[in-house]
């Protein structure tokens, strides 16, 4: 029975990785408890900090409108019955401006595209409660993808690019309050 458990957990929680590629919200009502947190929204959009599927959902958004082919290439899924970690790849390409937030929820930090491709690590745990996930946290190789992006080192040019980005996506932020 706990083997069985632990199998369908595995399965679950692989599913709840890959459907941040897709813009399904049934899927994520489906696989995401009402209740369900997520531990990383901290630098992420107001929406995303949130409860449930909504906020995770709100999540895949702010990827998927930053990285175009967006996936995530799962290798390993280990299960000790609620307790789930993924070990995975994400990957895509920078097509959108791609913001991050502080923990009052403003802008932070502002990249503008960079059309380049990435492919960095992540493992993701999971805990899971009647089916569904009910929590989730992550370690990401965020330096990675910074590197491999051209965020790091930032050029003079992508540094202009930035402040005017910030600047424009604050002004966006202001008028839409």
């Amino acid at each position: 029975m706990e083997r069985m458990l632990a199998e369908t957990n595995r399965t679950l929680c692989a599913r709840a990785v890959e459907i941040m590629a897709l813009d399904e919200i049934d899927e994520f009502t489906r696989l995401i408890h009402p209740d369900a947190v997520n531990r990383e929204a901290d630098a992420e959009p107001p929406a995303c900090r949130g409860r449930g599927p909504a906020a995770f959902h709100a999540s895949a958004r702010w990827l998927q409108d930053a990285y175009a082919d967006l996936r995530w290439e799962i290798h390993d899924v280990v299960a000790d019955t609620d307790l789930v970690t993924v070990h995975c790849t994400m990957s895509g390409r920078h097509v959108g401006t791609f913001v991050t937030y502080d923990k009052q929820g403003r802008v932070a930090d502002v990249f503008p595209p960079t059309g380049k491709t990435f492919a960095t690590t992540q493992t993701h745990c999971f805990r899971v409660a009647d089916g569904q996930v009910v929590e989730h946290w992550a370690n990401r190789d965020d330096l990675g993808t910074a590197r491999q992006l051209g965020w790091l080192p930032p050029t003079p040019p992508y540094l202009m690019r930035m402040a005017r980005e910030k600047r424009r996506v604050r002004r966006s932020q202001a008028r839409n309050a």
